[in-house]
């Protein structure tokens, strides 16, 4: 097939705000050693943003903190937050959009009006778009999910994974939609992000699996709707992945994210 890379980009984030939620805790700035997202600045005025996806400790260099905060995003269940790097630390002038919700941020968590929380929680949401914008547009400098999103054609078949996991795809069909070769599309795949698209879409089924059998889905539909053709072979995939039977995932109070 041609080649083309002037295909369209697609939203490479909406899966995951559609799968995981998004809880922000803001915290009292003399106590931002348990937050993981922190406004640095002097004077008053904010110059930084620094956040840790899966930790907290984002405080840093013993610069004054203007505002903090504990976000909560799917931790190591959400592998976007685990391909990203331990900090991410973005200077404000760099993204003018960001300093300015970065600037309300500030104001808002620094008072106490009504609607506080909701003005916070829906700030945070926006801010850690942002950052997670920022750091596609930077990309990745080891494989992972993180270099794939970055890619220029790779991001396509990725997000087209994202999107309809239940979709049987081939590999084809996933190189037409990145508009690459069927070769140079498996190359690339494995190169950037580590693994086969095989692997990598059906870690992404289990992990959405694993998030529709903790809020009450039953095995069989979950097993449906995620793209198994039978709820023994996701009971099979599901086993081995996280090292349990996926009955138990309700129980299961601190599940582990699936390895492609």
């Amino acid at each position: 097939m041609i080649e083309n890379p002037e295909l369209p980009k697609r939203d490479r984030l909406a899966a995951f705000f559609a799968t995981f939620e998004l809880t922000a805790r803001v915290v009292p700035c003399d106590a931002s050693g348990g937050a993981n997202l922190v406004v640095l600045g002097e004077d008053g005025v904010a110059d930084r943003i620094v956040f840790r996806a899966c930790g907290e400790g984002a405080a840093g260099s013993g610069r004054p903190v203007l505002a903090a905060a504990v976000i909560a995003f799917g931790g190591v269940t959400n592998p976007l937050m685990s391909a990203l790097p331990e900090s991410l630390e973005v200077p404000l002038a760099e993204v003018p959009l960001l300093g300015a919700l970065v600037e309300v941020f500030v104001a808002e968590a620094s008072t106490n009006r009504c609607g506080r929380q909701v003005a916070l929680d829906r700030l945070c949401e926006v801010i850690v778009l942002l950052l997670l914008r920022q750091a596609i547009d930077r990309g990745a400098t080891g494989r992972g999910l993180l270099a794939g999103l970055s890619h220029g054609a790779l991001h396509r078949a990725l997000v087209a994974m994202h999107d309809d996991p239940a979709r049987r795809w081939r590999v084809e069909d996933l190189a037409e939609v990145a508009g690459l070769s069927r070769s140079r599309f498996m190359d690339e795949f494995r190169e950037t992000v580590g693994t086969t698209p095989a692997a990598y879409l059906t870690g992404w089924r289990l992990t959405l699996a694993q998030r529709e059998l903790q809020r009450g889905g039953r095995v069989k539909s979950v097993a449906r709707r995620v793209g198994f053709g039978s709820a023994a072979a996701f009971s099979r995939a599901y086993s081995r992945a996280f090292g349990r039977p996926p009955v138990s995932a309700r129980e299961a109070e601190a599940p582990r994210s699936v390895r492609a």
